[in-house]
């Protein structure tokens, strides 16, 4: 009997001894890979089995003792799950494999975003125990969208009651004949105690931690693997005619042609070769990192291209060493401790440390000094990084995520990332006085970090913003304040910008008259107001005064007043539209009269006139569009009616979904985020603009009055 080890316990220590030096890899040693997947399917105890098993580290990290490589932020640890994503290099057959491990829910998209731009392939992670997911489904969306080349590697096969056969059906259910699986759990007890690898159709019998043996294939897993062969060898034999024709005459295929073949299709995107093992127990994960050498393209079989700024036209970067230096930030992280790093993938020609980059996008020239590798938290320096290799540069300046560094000689763009829009947002307070400038610092720092997240200050009706991708990536954000920068703030409902304006028309006769030692004030001014019909210009004001009766120098200081009177309605305090002001008579006084008296005048005449004219509460309206499977729109159009939404009409989209287009006051939109996730077990996704003002139904007037009234 043979006995296996495929632990590489000569592979030299690079993580545990932070700021060591890591060996230069060349572009066609290099795999980019994506972890993609559901929350909670494994994919940070994954990385954990993987740097174990190559030997980076000599004992695995767990989630539930907080001390894993990629979960190294303190609300990771507190929490239990990735909320950013982390680089993890590992070396194994000669190839260094850059690990990007992503947050799985919903609320970190931007992370995941960031890391898919910079992959050149993906594996994305099943539970054998949760089955496939909507994160599944998420995870393969970006595939598509992207390009990807991708693998399926199913988690917990440990677990007594995971069942790898299941997830397979369910994959291929979906997805089709591309599903190719080629290994088969050897299940015992309902304990994984080995594996049969389909394409050597050969038994393997784990020994222990590391350790696997040859074995006999168990009677009860031949007829399963008599499936999952002739499934396989379907999908070699349509690689080539020749491959058809042979297939067809019974000969077998060697094991170099299985895997050469695969390789050609799994680059295609023709086959999603599915695997399987257990984290904890680090099986399967060798076979993992084997296959994704083997199968997974190296970055210089991806295109890649960009615009050269000075002479206009296409650089093909293509990920040649032999070309000009360029590079794309794809992520930036702010560590209070450690500082900034900009992680960079180089798109073409070789970074040097005490190379001069240029900026296109800001203009501005930066010098890296240092390179390094990152591994989580940890900065490995490296002298040079090749064509598409992942690494990170401290301290740029002028640079930002998105933005393209390549020589001043050639400078080169490449197009930004598009990242999910945040719509989730809610008003901050800054809870001690004397701290919103380190809020506003802190909140700068975080943002370059995460590219979802947005403060806006909302000067109308004095509150600030917190945008976010959902409400618990806002509370995260208030929680990372807190622990890392020491600030505090609060998070409530917003306040929404309602308008006032009249329905009807009115006409006053005001005079301002003071009399005190001197000079005394008078202004008399006498008004009509009426609907503009403008609802996008505060105020519209014209005068018709016969005989000057107002002299014409005093009528700027009337408009002044009608300036000052819409900023602050006089029904709730809201700004006013819509409103058409006329002055049509008056009276002055050679001595008395002056700017300030009229101005005055103007402003209680606006006053009285705006509510004698049948003043309303205007709302703001969304057009909202809902994008959801075709089973739930009975129950989100059942939920905007609730929140006073009109349906305006369906639209069928691809991958059998619908596009629910609503008219939504912008009251209705607090919480709709969480209650859609929930509807739709997060599937449901909506955008939203701002379409308009429309008059509030009375009882949200008089509610909004009475609360404004409060206030003051």
């Amino acid at each position: 009997m043979m006995c296996i080890s495929f632990r590489k316990r000569d592979v030299q220590n690079n993580y545990t001894q932070g700021g060591s030096s890591m060996k230069v890899y060349r572009t066609d040693e290099i795999r980019n890979v994506v972890l993609l997947g559901h929350g909670g399917s494994g994919k940070t105890s994954l990385v954990e089995a993987m740097l174990y098993v190559s030997g980076a580290t000599s004992r695995m990290g767990k989630i539930s003792e907080a001390n894993t490589v990629s979960d190294f932020d303190k609300e990771e640890q507190k929490r239990g799950f990735s909320i950013s994503t982390s680089l993890v290099p590992i070396e194994w057959e000669k190839a260094k494999i850059n690990i990007l491990d992503t947050p799985g829910y919903f609320d970190f998209v931007g992370e995941v975003e960031e890391a898919v731009s910079a992959a050149d392939a993906a594996v994305i992670v099943v539970s054998g125990k949760a089955g496939v997911q909507v994160g599944t489904e998420k995870a393969w969306e970006l595939c598509d969208k992207y390009n990807l080349p991708r693998m399926v590697y199913v988690t917990e096969m440990d677990v007594d009651d995971a069942s790898f056969r299941q997830v397979v059906e369910d994959l291929t259910a979906r997805y089709g004949k591309k599903i190719a699986p080629h290994f088969q759990p050897i299940r015992e007890n309902e304990k994984l105690v080995g594996y049969i690898n389909v394409i050597k159709n050969a038994g393997r019998r784990y020994t222990g931690i590391g350790q696997r043996e040859e074995c006999e294939i168990p009677d009860y897993c031949k007829p399963n693997l008599e499936i999952l062969r002739d499934s396989l060898m379907e999908a070699v034999a349509e690689t080539s005619e020749e491959f058809m024709e042979r297939y067809f005459n019974g000969e077998e295929f060697s094991i170099e042609e299985i895997r050469a073949a695969m390789r050609t299709e799994v680059m295609d995107g023709d086959i999603v070769p599915v695997a399987m093992g257990s984290n904890i127990q680090a099986q399967g994960v060798a076979n993992l990192l084997s296959d994704i050498v083997r199968f997974f393209p190296s970055p210089d079989k991806r295109t890649c291209a960009g615009i050269n700024r000075r002479t206009n036209e296409i650089f093909e970067a293509n990920y040649d060493f032999a070309k000009a230096k360029t590079a794309y930030v794809f992520k930036t992280m702010v560590d209070p401790f450690i500082g900034k790093y900009s992680f960079v993938k180089v798109c073409s020609g070789v970074l040097k440390g005490d190379d001069v980059l240029y900026n296109a996008d800001t203009e501005a020239e930066e010098k890296p000094g240092k390179l390094y590798t990152m591994c989580g938290n940890k900065p490995s320096e490296v002298s040079e990084l090749f064509a598409g290799d992942i690494g990170a540069i401290a301290k740029l300046a002028n640079t930002r995520t998105g933005d393209t560094l390549s020589t001043k000689a050639a400078p080169v763009s490449y197009a930004k990332t598009e990242y999910s829009v945040p719509y989730t947002y809610m008003k901050y307070t800054v809870n001690k006085k004397g701290e919103e400038d380190k809020v506003s610092q802190a909140l700068a720092r975080m943002m370059a970090e995460d590219v979802t997240l947005k403060a806006v200050n909302d000067s109308e009706n004095r509150q600030s913003l917190l945008y976010g991708m959902g409400d618990q990536h806002l509370e995260i954000t208030a929680s990372k304040l807190a622990a890392r920068y020491k600030v505090e703030i609060t998070l409530s409902t917003p306040k929404v910008a309602f308008r006032e304006t009249i329905r009807k028309n009115s006409d006053v006769d005001t005079k301002y008259k003071k009399q005190s030692g001197g000079h005394g004030q008078y202004g008399h001014v006498k008004m009509r107001f009426e609907p503009s019909g403008d609802l996008e210009t505060p105020y519209v004001f014209e005068e018709c005064v016969v005989g000057g009766a107002v002299p014409k120098n005093y009528f700027p200081a009337v408009e002044k007043g009608l300036q000052e009177s819409v900023v602050k309605g006089p029904l709730a305090g809201y700004p006013v539209v819509g409103v058409k002001a006329t002055l049509y008579d008056g009276s002055y006084h050679p001595v008395d009269s002056s700017e300030m008296a009229f101005k005055t005048a103007t402003i209680q005449a606006f006053k009285k006139g705006f509510m004698e004219a049948s003043p309303v509460l205007l709302e703001p309206i969304a057009s909202l569009k809902v994008t959801v499977p075709d089973d739930y729109t009975g129950d989100v159009m059942g939920d905007l009616n609730k929140r006073r939404g009109r349906v305006l009409g369906m639209n069928p989209i691809a991958g059998g979904k619908q596009v629910i287009e609503a008219d939504i006051p912008m009251t209705g939109l607090f919480g709709y985020c969480t209650t859609l996730r929930s509807m739709t077990g997060g599937r449901g996704t909506y955008e939203y603009k701002f379409a308009r003002y429309e008059q509030a139904p009375s009882d949200v007037q008089e509610k909004e009055i009475a609360a404004r009234a409060a206030e003051e």
